[in-house]
């Protein structure tokens, strides 16, 4: 992918705005999860739509510490376990709550993203969904990949701090090669102006 041609990353003020944004939509609580799937999971569009609750769920059928995301819901191989952030597991609490009180609910089958009309919604839902959200609020460059592209760059500003490399932003990524995920990540034209002052 062509640097011109990826999608912008997201500031702390812009996923802040969405998120609130988000809740105050018909569909408020599924939406805003739908964003922290992207910002704070790093899921891709056909990952979001593919995401059932198995997934999600502990033993003890509760919502779980992490996200245990198969292959057949990914793209190729790249099925992984994410940790789940505070937010986003707050979020999927509620919405486990909602969808059990709907007839024949089965966490084997029922996807975690439903709408009026379906039990299982498509990536390119998915992908309009985020478009439609980012022309409402007036971010331009934005697109359903954003948000990925904001979670790895934020995992690799900060694995260090917590005693993890690239390598653990390439595993919560679900890139087969380094050098993909390095693609991802955006610069920071401070960080490099602050290094040159300390060589």
């Amino acid at each position: 992918m062509a640097l011109g041609k990826q999608a912008k990353t997201l500031t702390k003020g812009q996923v802040d705005s969405l998120t609130a944004f988000l809740l105050t939509r018909r569909h408020g609580l599924r939406d805003q999860t739908v964003f922290l799937l992207s910002v704070r999971a790093g899921l891709r569009a056909k990952e979001i739509a593919n995401l059932r609750w198995a997934m999600v769920l502990g033993a003890d059928g509760e919502v779980g510490d992490s996200i245990h995301l198969t292959d057949e819901a990914s793209k190729g191989k790249s099925g992984r376990i994410v940790p789940l952030n505070k937010q986003l597991r707050g979020n999927l609490i509620q919405m486990l709550d909602v969808a059990r009180q709907q007839r024949h609910f089965g966490s084997e089958t029922a996807y975690v993203v439903t709408t009026e009309r379906s039990k299982h919604t498509s990536p390119q839902a998915v992908v309009n969904m985020f478009k439609r959200w980012y022309n409402d609020i007036g971010l331009l460059g934005c697109s359903s990949h954003s948000g990925r592209r904001t979670f790895i760059t934020n995992s690799a500003r900060k694995i260090s701090t917590v005693g993890g490399s690239l390598r653990d932003v390439q595993m919560l990524a679900g890139h087969s090669s380094l050098a993909v995920t390095q693609r991802y990540i955006e610069g920071d034209s401070d960080a490099r102006r602050k290094i040159v002052d300390l060589i």
